[in-house]
């Protein structure tokens, strides 16, 4: 039977293997494209990207902007961060983006003597919020990096892009991917936006759970109960936390002790020297025990 070869050698001899992020399926690499392209006048200025990643248990927010050398970090918060601030629980949800968010915007500018300048939405109201240019110097502009995730309405990748503009960078969008956006009304709600920020939907969750199935509360928010954290005073716990981001969001060094040094299974290498030093010590010893063996070859000739 007759079969026609899909592909010939003028195919593989053509084939151009992909770059390794897209193999692995990591990076988007035509949106990567347009995020750090930069106009030919602007010779080496670089392009700033707000970038937000999230984790199972934590979201990393990052300043990023590329060189041919690779990409240089300018500042960066993590959700794990919080803790300091107040917040031990619930560090991946979308209250919690925006107090990351709201981290790095505050850190950025502090880094670079432009939070007196520009100190944002002080109060969150839910409203959309974009930061004026002052006289001095022109707000800190950034472009929002999603990666791969799906943009959807509501999507917590946006309550850390709330939390930036709120904390006073300038990027470009739209408030039609907040949570509280309408499709038919085709408006932002405010009031559902501020519920968000503050944690209000999980706040009725707790309440549903409590009335409905009290086990299931009792499991799914046992480190709520241990740090004695009630449905009623979420808000007030937030508010707490932006406060203090905004009074100093300043990198703490970690108060980790230093590791101790490990255990080597294997021998070490040495250096150039210790390996002449190792064989000339052992040229004398054998120089030496053969000296020793000829003078007792000599006096037992004189016998």
């Amino acid at each position: 039977v007759f079969v026609k070869a899909q592909k010939s050698n003028s195919y593989f001899k053509r084939y151009q293997v992909k770059f390794k992020r897209r193999r692995v399926g990591k990076t988007d690499y035509r949106a990567r494209t347009r995020l750090i392209n930069q106009d030919k006048n602007k010779y080496n200025t670089p392009k700033y990207r707000f970038v937000v990643r999230f984790t199972n248990k934590d979201i990393v927010a990052q300043i990023i902007s590329a060189t041919i050398a690779g990409d240089i970090v300018l500042a960066s918060a993590y959700a794990h961060e919080l803790p300091r601030y107040g917040l031990s629980v619930g560090l991946s949800n979308y209250a919690a983006a925006y107090c990351t968010g709201l981290l790095l915007a505050r850190r950025v500018l502090k880094m670079l003597e432009m939070d007196q300048e520009y100190e944002g939405n002080v109060e969150a109201s839910g409203e959309d919020y974009s930061v004026e240019p002052a006289d001095a110097r022109r707000p800190f502009r950034a472009l929002l990096d999603v990666g791969l995730v799906r943009t959807t309405t509501g999507n917590r990748v946006f309550g850390a892009l709330k939390g930036a503009l709120d904390g006073g960078l300038d990027i470009p969008h739209s408030d039609k991917r907040f949570a509280g956006y309408g499709k038919d009304s085709k408006s932002l709600d405010a009031e559902v936006h501020r519920k968000y920020i503050y944690g209000g939907h999980i706040a009725s969750y707790m309440k549903t759970l409590i009335e409905d199935e009290p086990e299931k509360y009792q499991s799914h928010f046992s480190e709520y109960i241990k740090k004695g954290i009630e449905a009623d005073g979420l808000e007030a716990v937030y508010k707490k936390v932006h406060a203090a981001i905004r009074a100093d969001p300043t990198v703490k060094k970690s108060e980790k002790p230093a590791p101790k040094a490990h255990k080597r299974y294997n021998a070490k290498k040495l250096t150039y020297e210790e390996r002449k030093a190792k064989l000339v010590e052992r040229l004398n010893k054998l120089n030496s025990a053969t000296g020793a063996g000829g003078d007792s070859d000599d006096e037992e000739d004189d016998d």
